[in-house]
């Protein structure tokens, strides 16, 4: 994956309130063009017991390169003990929203 290519970054939370700090967070330091917050049911096997919780998801318009970064952001400000951080590559992405992502993320 080249270091400059969109991604969209899914992140789950526990909380709106834990969602909207980290979101501030990257946006202030200009590692995300934007968010999307997404209310949704999860079940999933923790600690070898199944687990049923509300959580919000986050969808984030980010860059490759900045994964590392965001990671390190989301390590600070989230309240799970493992979370799950992924980047899913953007294969187009109209010209418009690539020159705002790029003036979005730049410092």
């Amino acid at each position: 994956m080249a270091d400059n290519q969109p991604v969209e970054l899914v992140l789950t939370c526990g909380s709106w309130q834990e969602a909207q700090r980290i979101v501030d967070k990257l946006l202030a330091d200009k590692l995300i063009a934007c968010a999307e917050f997404i209310p949704i049911k999860s079940k999933f096997s923790w600690k070898h017991k199944l687990e049923e919780a509300d959580e919000i998801k986050l969808i984030m318009l980010s860059k490759a390169d900045f994964f590392q970064p965001v990671e390190k952001v989301v390590a600070k400000l989230h309240s799970y003990e493992t979370f799950v951080l992924k980047a899913i590559p953007v294969l187009h992405l109209s010209h418009m929203a690539k020159a705002w992502l790029k003036d979005s993320t730049t410092n």
